[in-house]
């Protein structure tokens, strides 16, 4: 037999075996290095994709009202995830949960976009899914592939009251939101955040801490069953926010001035409590709850009586005739008029060219200062306040709080405006005006404005004589004291003195607020404020004293009327409901 001759040289031979060597070599040493040298970085790798952490969600704490009535709750909803990784068909898997859930494709895809944060973390793609819809998709499990449903605890609410304002809302958190938080790492998207009211301001409160379990699965993304060398980490809950709202005052303020544009505050003056906040039209608490709809959106931004606009905080208003009691402390305190001068009303009051007019038309006669804020007479006020410069007044009504913030814990306030002669000169310039416009601002009217807020804080240095705690809508809450040492106690006394006679006076503007209670005495002053956009506003701030206890009221009602007519009435609801027992009284005022 013949053998065929060797043309393979050596050398390509040695070649050929030194390059299988080297490849030998080669995937020796990556052997040696992944599973010897790298051991602990890939072992870690390869237990995230055995083990799921998922998420467990924290329930947001309870707000509760001042007797431990719940307010704000939470309850149980599903959500639906999806761990974009491990979906071999995003459209065969968005069309089985379409069909099981009804919920249109488009929105799934928009969810997964809006929610996305990662290959291999949870993405949110529907929530507040039904037990009936989880039925249905676990019954198509085997062809769906990374999907996964968490329980989620969403906001709810009790429907006895609204206090929308105070209360507000949480927001869901995504790409564009995150970027907005004070601590973006303590969120993951989809999460709840605290976006409007004492849900934001408590919201480190309020949130809770996220816990975490730990499920096995296959290479497929399956799940197989809670993983044995892993503890679940639990969740803990959110404080309990108490608010020293009374629920019952709430819901009868938010009735009665239902369909009004306007404004309730009760407080007690002694330690700053808010009793109620009623800050109307309002909105559903629960409307940001779920999906809002973009129709809902329309209708609530567009409502031309701006259900949104917290009034209580950010409404300015022209106060009228309520800020007649700085005007005359301001003048009794310099001395520059006695209670026992008189001024005789006939209606007007001429000043240059212009006519001041009183808003009794017909005059009050002859009136002293005790009588003059009684009966509310604008010509008496006309007549005295040009013995004060306008930048005297102004600071009479800065130590009040007016023209600044009073740190109230919703946290956002509108200043209003106080108008002194820097004011002035900018706005209308050095010749621009005159003294005619003292007597307008010392009214309460044209440039003045004030919120609310300021009101209350206004009555409740009234009340107790200079010297209250701001105001807040904590119970039991330690609040610094806002003080006034530039009155005399006898200038304070002489200022109640005087309020209790608008209640009790048979010509008194504010009789109406007086329920008739035996042993309760209430000092307050009605206003009627100009409105270049309609009827009149109606004002009424007070405070009754019953014993040792104490409440203030502030009551606007946009294009109201007269103060005494329309805002007094509402203001004796209030009185009658907190004095009338001693249930009621035990409920508000036990320490």
């Amino acid at each position: 037999m013949l053998k065929a001759a060797n043309l393979i040289p050596k050398r390509r031979l040695f070649v050929a075996s030194g390059i299988v060597i080297l490849l030998m070599m080669s995937l020796l040493i990556r052997f040696f290095s992944i599973q010897v040298h790298s051991y602990e970085k890939y072992s870690k790798k390869a237990e995230v994709n055995r083990i799921r952490a998922i998420p467990l969600n924290a329930p947001r704490g309870l707000i509760l009202d001042r007797n431990g009535e719940i307010i704000v709750d939470n309850y149980p909803t599903y959500v639906l995830t999806v761990i974009p990784g491990e979906m071999i068909d995003k459209r065969k898997n968005f069309n089985i949960i379409s069909q099981c859930t009804g919920i249109d494709t488009t929105v799934l895809k928009s969810n997964y976009d809006k929610y996305y944060r990662g290959k291999f973390l949870p993405t949110r793609i529907a929530k507040d899914l039904t037990f009936d819809q989880l039925s249905r998709i676990e019954e198509h499990k085997t062809d769906l592939t990374g999907i996964n449903y968490i329980q989620f605890p969403e906001r709810i609410y009790s429907g006895k009251i609204n206090a929308s304002h105070l209360l507000g809302y949480v927001k869901e958190v995504d790409h564009a939101l995150i970027k907005e938080l004070e601590e973006p790492g303590k969120y993951i998207y989809g999460d709840l955040v605290g976006w409007r009211g004492l849900e934001k301001v408590y919201e480190k409160d309020l949130r809770g801490k996220k816990g975490v379990y730990f499920m096995e699965v296959d290479a497929f993304g399956r799940e197989m069953g809670a993983s044995t060398d892993r503890n679940a980490e639990y969740p803990v809950p959110g404080n309990n926010l108490y608010t020293s709202l009374f629920l019952p005052l709430q819901e009868m303020l938010e009735k009665k001035l239902d369909g009004h544009k306007s404004v309730a505050l009760v407080s007690n003056p002694k330690n700053g409590e808010i009793l109620a906040f009623v800050s109307k039209p309002d909105y559903p608490p629960d409307l940001f709850t779920g999906t809002t709809t973009v129709d809902d959106w329309k209708n609530i931004i567009s409502d031309p009586d701006k259900p949104l606009l917290n009034r209580i905080t950010h409404g300015l208003y022209p106060p009228g005739s309520t800020l007649k009691m700085i005007t005359a402390m301001s003048l009794l305190e310099k001395r520059k008029v006695s209670i026992s001068e008189t001024v005789d009303c006939q209606g007007v009051y001429t000043l240059g060219n212009r006519d001041f007019r009183c808003w009794e038309e017909n005059g009050h006669g002859t009136v002293n200062l005790k009588e003059a804020i009684a009966q509310s007479c604008n010509i008496y006020f006309y007549h005295f306040v040009q013995r004060l410069s306008i930048d005297e007044w102004a600071e009479s009504c800065r130590l009040f709080g007016f023209g600044d913030i009073i740190g109230f814990d919703l946290g956002s306030e509108a200043k209003g405006v106080v108008p002194n002669s820097s004011y002035m000169n900018k706005r209308y310039g050095r010749w621009g005006w005159s003294k005619g416009h003292l007597l307008n601002v010392s009214l309460g009217q044209g440039e003045f404005v004030a919120t609310p807020i300021q009101m209350l804080q206004y009555i409740n240095l009234l009340a107790m004589k200079g010297r209250t705690p701001i105001l807040h809508t904590l119970i039991n809450q330690e609040s610094e004291l806002v003080e006034i040492n530039y009155f005399s106690m006898k200038t304070w006394d002489q200022m109640e003195s005087f309020m209790q006679q608008v209640i009790i006076s048979s010509r008194g503007t504010g009789k109406r607020s007086d329920p008739k209670i035996p042993g309760l005495i209430i000092a307050g002053k009605t206003g009627t404020s100009q409105n270049p956009h309609g009827d009149d506003h109606a004002w009424y701030i007070g405070y009754g004293k019953y014993k040792k206890d104490i409440v203030s009221v502030v009551i606007l009602v946009e294009e109201g009327g007269h103060g005494g007519v329309t805002a007094a009435p509402i203001a004796r609801s209030v009185f009658n409901l907190l004095f009338s027992s001693n249930e009621t009284m035990k409920l508000v005022f036990a320490e």
